[in-house]
């Protein structure tokens, strides 16, 4: 049985955070659906074989994902979940991110479980981590 886990995540201006996630973190754009207001409704971004979903904050009263879901910058900064990607090449991640502008909060290091990773809040507070640890492996 094939079982796949893909993050969803919501933005307040899911159009930029679009932008910013594929410029800063090398995610392509595979699905954008566009909503009637001039926004994203729903959107698919891969890396590799990584996927995850993003779209507008939604507060409708027909939205009850929307209704429980929200951006960071809704919540004082407060995340109850990250993201953590394996990479191939770390170090030019970390320097692409930091070029780009992500707020760095676990420098680049090597780890004590193995690998070498680097932690950091995109422009809207979601945290994301990067590494060349696979737990897979």
């Amino acid at each position: 049985m094939k079982i796949s886990i893909v993050p969803t995540l919501r933005y307040q201006d899911c159009k930029k955070a679009i932008d910013w996630l594929c410029l800063t973190f090398g995610f392509e754009k595979h699905l954008i659906v566009p909503s009637e207001s001039g926004g994203i409704t729903h959107a698919q971004l891969v890396c590799g074989m990584a996927m995850i979903m993003l779209g507008d904050g939604h507060r409708e009263a027909d939205d009850p994902y929307g209704k429980l879901n929200s951006s960071p910058l809704e919540l004082d900064g407060q995340n109850t979940a990250g993201i953590y990607m394996v990479v191939e090449d770390v170090d030019a991640h970390y320097a692409k991110a930091r070029a780009a502008g992500a707020e760095i909060f676990s420098d680049i290091a090597d780890q004590a479980y193995g690998g070498r990773g680097y932690g950091c809040i995109d422009l809207e507070g979601h945290l994301w981590s990067f590494g060349s640890y696979d737990p897979w492996a």
